[in-house]
């Protein structure tokens, strides 16, 4: 599984301090919290709110708009299947339930031994081979049941 660090407030102030010069710093901010500790903790909104003089309603609200982000850390693998409208036609619903009675959790949750995360996107750009997912930063394609039992065996799950 991945390894990530503990939250704390200095490591968080540094990582502010790396990207504060930049224009626009709290997007890769936030990438690099989420990117150390595994997520964005809600105590490190204010802090990163008031490092960078927003409210912490600005910074909640960047955190919770760009879906990649997350309040909890993901599972050791991250299994992202499309839901929108293209793949929605072609069959994702299905293998949507498929994956969620194999691993026993419901899009948007983590197995209980924190192996996968099951996560709805909504487009993944794949629309002429819907349906579509993505696992571990990997496009997949025209995603079917074998390669959905395919990948959830590469995952242990």
């Amino acid at each position: 599984m991945p390894r990530h660090d503990a939250w704390n407030e200095s490591e968080t102030l540094a990582i502010v301090s790396r990207h504060a010069h930049r224009e626009g710093p709290l997007l890769p901010i936030l990438h690099e919290v989420q990117e150390t500790f595994g997520c964005v903790p809600e105590a490190a909104v204010p802090v990163i709110a008031q490092a960078l003089n927003l409210s912490r309603a600005e910074v909640h609200g960047c955190v919770t708009f760009y879906h990649d982000f997350r309040d909890a850390p993901a599972g050791h693998y991250v299994l992202k299947v499309c839901r929108a409208e293209a793949c929605q036609a072609m069959g994702c619903e299905s293998l949507v339930k498929k994956a969620e009675d194999r691993i026993g959790v419901a899009c948007g949750e983590t197995t209980p031994d924190g192996r996968v995360t099951l996560e709805a996107v909504y487009c993944l750009g794949l629309c002429a081979t819907a349906p579509s997912a993505m696992f571990d930063g990997r496009l997949i394609g025209r995603l079917d049941v074998e390669k959905l039992e395919a990948i959830l065996g590469e995952a242990g799950a």
